[in-house]
């Protein structure tokens, strides 16, 4: 099984690590640490996601406010957005 950030979750990803980083130079490890932890997990155990009404999983980086949303392939996981928890249900990758 193969992991593929889309260019938007990547781009979102790096905004998070980013804005994390200005505030918390320490914080900024553990986040993105949890979040690889998470993305390496799907790829053992892809459908432990929650699957959302679009077709797309839905996995919260526990400890940290930040859900990761993806889409499971044959052969590779998609990371199609990475959102933090609070943002606008309507903005979530997948929202109808």
């Amino acid at each position: 099984m193969k992991l593929r950030f889309t260019s938007r979750a990547a781009d979102e990803l790096e905004e998070i690590i980013e804005y994390i980083r200005e505030r918390s130079p320490q914080g900024v490890r553990h986040v993105r640490s949890r979040i690889q932890k998470m993305t390496s997990y799907v790829l053992v155990h892809p459908h432990t996601g929650t699957l959302t009404s679009s077709g797309l999983r839905r996995l919260a980086a526990t400890l940290h406010p930040y859900l990761i949303f993806y889409k499971v392939f044959a052969n590779e996981v998609v990371v199609v957005g990475v959102r933090h928890s609070a943002r606008d249900p309507s903005s979530m990758p997948g929202a109808d």
